[in-house]
């Protein structure tokens, strides 16, 4: 049975778990331990553990999803092997006993991340093959995507519902979010399994691991687009890191932060549909450059921005949060296209493989972001903890560097994915052309 399009939205249901339980996980988690009395240098340690296990079973997950022969398809049995241990592990990290060690933490991180792992890697690659068609793709991705912002939003605003009702304490909040994807996870994966259709594997040969990977070598769109997502996303880590503290500390506003953030994650949603539409009338690496070019010109009037301009800050919010619309839906696209030619090239359709190591580059490119932002700001003596309106600790200076890597560098970082991303090769055209190809190889084996 061929994928329409009504069986793209029962694809893209599950986007919506697996993103909320991951915000819970980068941000309210860490402190939540550490107010149970584990140390910030011990949670430090363990998040830094997990993230080198992910660059282990990543690509290691990526490439059985590709080769071990499974009923029900190459894709659709990895997200329910997945998903005991991610419910699991879930409760365990979201739920923990009175005074949890790091060691605990540690544990039931890397369960929740091999969980997670074994489901999103074959999901991502699933989805980018469900359609052939250069459009086609986008609609499948712009689709998963969107759900995935709604689960943001779900994990982002459910703290903030929940104290409407006097639930304030961390604990609790927690406790309701893993009910909910306990719920959730199972029933949208049933959902998705049971209404998508298996998509056949166009593999017509295996290469070995060195061919394989001297292949991907030589695949020169994959190299820029990787290259181009790499420093975007880089560019994007830098706000997003910072977010909180340009609120709290530049615009001098800690109960803006749920409103402003909320504004973003919602203009991301409302623009899909925009971009979508864009992409199918120009080519998509060309909208999505014209997405980074809006963001540029949006992020370079904030280090202009002061304590009390929350009205001009929100309308950064809108106009960037329109741009990462197409940060979400574009370039994961593009990367369904670049597997057509390794394809065609190898025979081997190994769409799992490389979406792990589109995988690892979302993680350095955030790991890049923490890493290059937190030092500076210690070097120009920015203080975090000082109360937010009383910063005797925090000169002009040091708030104008939260600023600058806020948004200043962002810009900069910007400018040479633009260039990479102008000129790329892979046009309707020549998509069309790559899957003429493939078919052609297919019919003939």
């Amino acid at each position: 049975m061929k994928p329409t399009s009504s069986s793209f939205w029962w694809y893209a249901l599950p986007g919506l778990p697996l993103a909320a339980l991951t915000l819970p996980v980068y941000v309210l988690v860490p402190a939540f331990y550490a107010e149970l009395g584990v140390s910030l240098a011990l949670i430090g340690a363990v998040l830094l553990a997990v993230r080198l296990l992910d660059a282990l079973t990543d690509p290691v997950i990526g490439f059985l999803s590709d080769r071990v022969p499974l009923p029900a398809g190459r894709r659709k049995p990895w997200l329910v092997i997945g998903l005991a241990p991610t419910m699991l592990a879930v409760w365990m990290v979201f739920v923990p006993p009175e005074t949890p060690s790091a060691t605990y933490l540690l544990l039931w991180s890397a369960v929740l991340s091999i969980g997670w792992t074994l489901m999103i890697l074959p999901y991502n690659a699933w989805g980018a093959e469900l359609a052939d068609d250069y459009d086609g793709r986008t609609a499948v991705t712009a689709r998963r995507e969107g759900m995935v912002v709604a689960g943001t939003l779900l994990a982002t605003g459910t703290p903030a519902v929940l104290a409407t009702f006097g639930v304030v304490e961390t604990t609790e909040a927690l406790r309701i979010l893993a009910l909910g994807l306990l719920i959730l996870l199972p029933l949208t994966v049933t959902l998705c399994v049971w209404r998508v259709p298996v998509v056949p594997d166009k593999s017509r040969t295996r290469v070995d691991i060195r061919q394989g990977f001297a292949a991907i070598r030589q695949n020169r769109p994959f190299l820029r687009l990787i290259a181009a997502f790499l420093i975007n996303g880089w560019a994007n880590g830098l706000p997003a890191t910072l977010f909180v503290l340009f609120v709290t500390h530049v615009l001098v506003a800690p109960d803006m932060v749920g409103p402003l953030l909320l504004l973003y994650f919602l203009s991301g949603v409302v623009a899909i549909p925009g971009w979508v539409w864009l992409s199918r009338r120009i080519s998509k690496h060309r909208v999505w450059v014209g997405s980074m070019t809006l963001a540029c010109t949006t992020f370079v009037w904030v280090p202009l921005l002061g304590a009390g301009d929350i009205w001009l800050f929100a309308v950064v919010c809108v106009v960037s949060g329109f741009a990462v619309g197409a940060d979400l839906v574009l370039p994961a696209a593009i990367q369904a296209d670049v597997v057509d030619v390794d394809t065609a090239d190898t025979g081997e359709q190994r769409t799992g493989l490389y979406f792990a190591l589109w995988s690892l580059a979302t993680k350095l490119s955030l790991a890049l972001a923490a890493g290059v932002a937190f030092p500076l700001l210690a070097i120009v003596g920015f203080q975090a903890d000082t109360a937010p309106g009383t910063e005797s600790l925090n000169t002009s200076g040091s708030l104008f560097a939260v600023s600058m890597l806020y948004a200043g560098l962002p810009v900069i970082l910007k400018l040479p994915a633009l260039v990479l991303m102008w000129k790329f090769p892979l046009s309707r055209e020549a998509q069309e052309d790559l899957q003429a190809r493939i078919s052609a190889t297919v019919r003939s084996s």
